[in-house]
């Protein structure tokens, strides 16, 4: 069946990175673009950086440009996204989701459980 399982989050003080990764299964990852999520506490998701199928072309976040970067192995049906000077405001759980951009698999969303980021001294 298909899964998003997201890992690499941690605790990490204000000016660390981490590295994301999120694992793929059960459909074609080559036929999705993929998005990370993260949710702060008490506040709205949010979306943090999108890839297209062949990692051709990214967006971010405005606030977020520079310090994250989004990419994506189709060999290993797995995308990251790298962190850079983490602020404490970057304390979030972190979502992987797989958005279907061909027309056999369009409208089709899948989502990771999601992995905890704390940026804290």
């Amino acid at each position: 069946q298909v899964q998003l399982v997201e890992s690499g989050g941690g605790l990490v003080q204000p000016g660390g990175s981490l590295r994301l990764s999120c694992a793929a299964s059960g459909f074609t990852f080559s036929y999705y673009a993929m998005r990370w999520y993260r949710q702060a506490p008490g506040k709205e998701r949010e979306l943090v950086a999108t890839i297209t199928i062949t990692g051709g072309s990214t967006n971010y976040a405005d606030s977020l440009k520079g310090r994250f970067t989004i990419s994506r192995d189709n060999a290993k049906n797995t995308v990251y996204l790298q962190m850079n000077s983490l602020k404490p405001e970057d304390t979030a759980v972190y979502y992987c989701n797989a958005r279907g951009s061909r027309s056999s698999t369009w409208g089709m969303d899948y989502w990771g459980k999601g992995t905890l980021v704390t940026v804290s001294s």
